[in-house]
């Protein structure tokens, strides 16, 4: 039998070349990481995008049965303009419509994402629609407010075909999606600071009769210097959308964080956010007191810190968990409260 010589055969070193060569591609995958926020922001997008699939998959499982309307493109010649519409089984009349925008941090998500979220919600007697829009950081600040306008003027001009009642609408949004909504709606409600954005909303205040907010962000300047991995995410996520690397000062930060924009104007608003989700405190409850001091009616929903089981970021979605089924259930009163 031949003698296997392999584990005596002698290792050849790794020669000066090579050395270099490795050298260079990590100072050049560092250096990509200091001067632009892209492949920070895919990495983020990576991960946002495993979670959403994995909830969206357990929403599906005894969501139920609503007729449906894919890929409406409420965008001429923008790829990224397109919208779902949700009715109740055999729907013939305008429905109270609620009109969500879908989270992932500004750069990750689609309006396909929590359908079943989207079924129940339609199933309960209303309209819905989940607008879908461009996202960092192939697009940056304020695209998607204004490819939200776009969607306004499309849905008013669809009305009856879509089934919307145009005086019944509620906007919607979780996490990305609630601040997007929240400036939306500050939009419609001041004048003043819709010409700061430069956006006309078609909407008006009265067809805009409510506001649902789960999980947002309202005060950019408070969401920095978290640390960790989680501080990291926030960090490239914002210079990728805003672009600017130190986010918090800058002018689409400002025009971001609507704690600071919101007027007496502003629409019915249901708020929640998680007990264990770090922009409860320092977003939401925060934006709830603004709302309640200013005489807007406010639905605030929100949980002890010792509360268990703790409730995470975009808690509302997992409906395994009575906090979630319950926060869904009064959810949909408010919505019938405020088109009432």
């Amino acid at each position: 039998m031949a003698e296997d010589v392999t584990e005596n055969r002698p290792r050849r070193p790794i020669g000066p070349r090579v050395v270099l060569v490795l050298a260079f591609v990590v100072v050049v995958t560092a250096a990509a990481f200091v001067l632009t926020p892209v492949p920070g922001s895919l990495v983020v997008r990576k991960v946002f995008e495993r979670d959403a699939r994995e909830q969206t998959a357990k929403l599906a499982v005894d969501a139920p049965e609503t007729d449906f309307v894919a890929d409406l493109h409420y965008g001429e010649d923008d790829p990224d303009a397109y919208l779902d519409v949700y009715t109740p089984p055999g729907t013939t009349e305008a429905l109270p419509t609620i009109v969500w925008t879908h989270g992932g941090a500004w750069l990750s998500g689609n309006r396909t994402n929590y359908a079943g979220y989207y079924r129940r919600l339609a199933a309960a007697g209303f309209t819905v629609v989940s607008v879908g829009y461009s996202l960092a950081p192939g697009h940056r600040y304020p695209t998607p407010v204004r490819q939200l306008v776009d969607a306004q003027r499309y849905l008013l001009e669809h009305a009856d075909e879509l089934h919307i009642d145009t005086e019944r609408i509620v906007l919607a949004g979780d996490s990305a999606g609630a601040q997007l909504s929240a400036q939306i709606a500050a939009a419609i409600t001041d004048p003043d600071y819709a010409a700061t954005l430069g956006v006309d909303p078609a909407f008006t205040r009265e067809n805009v009769r409510g506001v649902v907010l789960n999980c947002g962000i309202y005060d950019v300047s408070a969401i920095g210097g978290s640390g960790g991995l989680t501080g990291w995410g926030v960090e490239q996520a914002m210079w990728a959308y805003t672009g600017a690397r130190e986010f918090a000062t800058s002018d689409a930060a400002g025009q971001m964080s609507v704690l600071n924009s919101v007027t007496e104007n502003f629409p019915a608003t249901y708020i929640s956010g998680g007990n264990a989700d770090p922009l409860t405190a320092t977003q939401s409850e925060r934006l709830a007191q603004r709302l309640t001091g200013l005489g807007v009616q406010v639905d605030a929903l929100f949980y002890p810190d010792d509360h268990t089981p703790e409730l995470a970021h975009e808690y509302q979605f997992d409906l395994s968990t009575p906090d979630a089924r319950a926060a869904l259930e009064r959810t949909i009163d408010f919505v019938r409260k405020v088109t009432t």
